[in-house]
């Protein structure tokens, strides 16, 4: 059976208030993925949940790296939740918090949720390893832009998208080499280097689904595949 990774960015499921839109169309589509065979793992960040509880500590007090790193953690954490919800009749019933978690699935549990896991590692971090443990090749990262790009597409009206793009130069492009809290980059800088030492696949692409069917069916797709 085909297990396929999704890093599902918190900014996705809710820039401003949670996308019930959005959520119904994914749940839609992967459940038709389900039922012709397809095991999901789906791991979900925290988003702007994360970043104003974090912002809000800052405000307040000088806040160390690791109480950061648990605010963010107990955010995907409510994420992922609310998606172990929504699949509840196809799911693990428990949201998985380690990715070294050994777990044993009924054959009607066709899609495991999810979340951040202890200070330092990242949500793309977790899902580069369970890929690894799973034996997965691929993780698609469903993040709030369409690919990535040259320059940050933010601040300069002149960046350029990358449809394909190495881990080597990916690692340049992105410019840091370490995880901070709040991080927002297209790839974890950190997982990058264990993904280009595992040789996986990340595809990065935007929250419209027409592009993750398109992946997944081997279709033409609006995003980036970092190889």
């Amino acid at each position: 059976m085909e297990t396929i990774i999704i890093s599902l960015g918190g900014s996705v499921l809710a820039p401003h208030q949670i996308d019930v839109g959005f959520l119904r169309h994914f749940r839609q589509l992967i459940l038709k993925f389900v039922h012709n065979g397809s095991r999901f793992v789906i791991i979900c960040g925290g988003g702007k949940t994360a970043r104003e509880y974090q912002g809000a500590a800052r405000n307040v007090v000088n806040a160390v790296h690791e109480d950061l790193d648990w605010l963010g953690i107990h955010a995907t954490r409510l994420n992922a939740h609310l998606l172990r919800t929504i699949f509840r009749e196809a799911a693990y019933p428990r949201v998985i918090k380690n990715p070294n978690e050994k777990i044993k699935l009924k054959e009607s549990q066709r899609i495991v949720v999810a979340a951040g896991w202890k200070p330092g590692r990242s949500t793309d971090y977790i899902a580069v390893l369970l890929a690894k443990n799973l034996g997965a090749k691929t993780v698609v990262n469903i993040t709030n832009t369409d690919f990535v790009y040259d320059k940050d597409p933010t601040k300069f009206s002149d960046a350029k998208p990358l449809r394909q793009i190495s881990w080597k130069g990916f690692r340049k492009l992105i410019g840091v080499s370490k995880w901070s809290p709040g991080l927002n980059t297209p790839f974890d800088p950190v997982a990058a280097k264990v993904a280009e030492k595992m040789k996986l696949k990340v595809a990065v692409m935007g929250k419209d689904l027409g592009n993750l069917e398109g992946f997944l069916t081997g279709r033409k797709f609006r995003g980036t595949v970092i190889s």
